[in-house]
């Protein structure tokens, strides 16, 4: 096992987050892993390992592991630093980190907890002590990483914002590809509408308030964030996890099709007429020109029997909120 092969095999397996917890040790001294990393491996934890500080961020950033066990003296970049920076980038804020020290003046184990860390261990490492202390952070871990999982699967996304900077701090597979679709940016960015609605809300000191959601249109759909809690120092504003959902349209569409008897073309220019777009807008949103808008707009009034823009989008409006209630005209 304390073959530098053994290692590199560990770190080419493929990981099975159905079946194990993946943890990442961090250790200079091959021959200091072995023990710790035969126990794991037998306690059912897939293992993997880094000798270096900089070989520890670029594993963390590959394989997200669910706890770093982390030697806080190495040479080069050292346990404080690695800490540092993992806690920095928003993939892997959200790991825990458990410190493996010899060192047990208080101001060390301080910047150990300063630098990210939740909790540490001392040399020599005592496998059993090891396990239990991870046991303790790998619940909390685990069911964090449910949760966003089955929010994802639900189509409710998810992200964690801290007040004081800004910084998108964590965001799931889901939330990744809205945020891309809809603002065209990714962690650590946080888009400026949803940082101003956030910002608007800490300005009025309504933590005990839920603030009115934001919502975000692009096309027959639109996206929008609910402010869930709070997390972390409450004074110093902490992270807010934000919930996020994707809501169509385009079942109203259909529907106003089958209840007016309207193309699929007339009825997704009906739909912007009640979202109070003119026909100029509307031309660019279907691909159509202004004067092909209107065509389909005499259509509509012929269909419902009404001679106005406004009477056509009341008349819609009232057999939508019959069929979909919580549509938002």
């Amino acid at each position: 096992m304390t073959t530098k092969s053994n290692f590199n095999k560990t770190l080419d397996r493929t990981l099975d987050r159905a079946n194990s917890d993946v943890v990442l040790i961090v250790d200079d001294v091959p021959d200091n892993l072995a023990v710790l990393h035969d126990a794991l491996d037998e306690s059912g934890y897939t293992v993997l390992v880094a000798l270096s500080g900089e070989a520890a961020l670029q594993r963390a950033a590959q394989a997200l592991p669910d706890v770093v066990l982390l030697d806080a003296m190495m040479p080069g970049m050292d346990g404080f630093e690695v800490a540092r920076q993992l806690k920095a980038a928003p993939q892997t804020a959200h790991i825990p980190i458990i410190f493996m020290t010899g060192l047990t003046e208080t101001e060390h184990l301080v910047a150990a907890l300063e630098a990210g860390g939740v909790d540490y261990v001392t040399k020599p490492i005592k496998p059993k002590e090891v396990l239990a202390r991870m046991a303790v952070h790998l619940q909390g871990a685990r069911e964090r990483r449910q949760a966003r999982s089955a929010l994802d699967a639900f189509g409710y996304a998810s992200i964690t914002v801290r007040v004081s900077d800004g910084r998108l701090m964590w965001q799931t597979p889901l939330a990744r590809d809205l945020l891309m679709r809809y603002y065209g940016t990714d962690a650590p960015t946080t888009p400026i509408p949803v940082l101003i609605w956030l910002r608007r809300h800490v300005a009025l000191g309504l933590s005990g308030v839920e603030p009115r959601r934001l919502s975000t249109e692009l096309g027959p759909k639109r996206l929008s964030f609910r402010l869930h809690q709070q997390i972390g120092d409450s004074e110093g504003g902490g992270d807010w996890l934000i919930i996020m959902q994707e809501v169509s349209d385009e079942s109203v569409i259909e529907a106003m099709a089958l209840s007016f008897k309207l193309t699929p073309k007339e009825a997704e220019v009906l739909y912007w007429v009640i979202k109070g777009k003119i026909n100029r807008d509307i031309g660019d949103i279907v691909g159509s020109s202004p004067m092909t808008v209107k065509k389909h707009l005499e259509h509509v009034f012929a269909k419902l029997g009404v001679e106005t823009r406004t009477a056509a989008a009341a008349m819609a409006m009232r057999r939508i909120r019959q069929l979909q209630p919580q549509f938002e005209g």
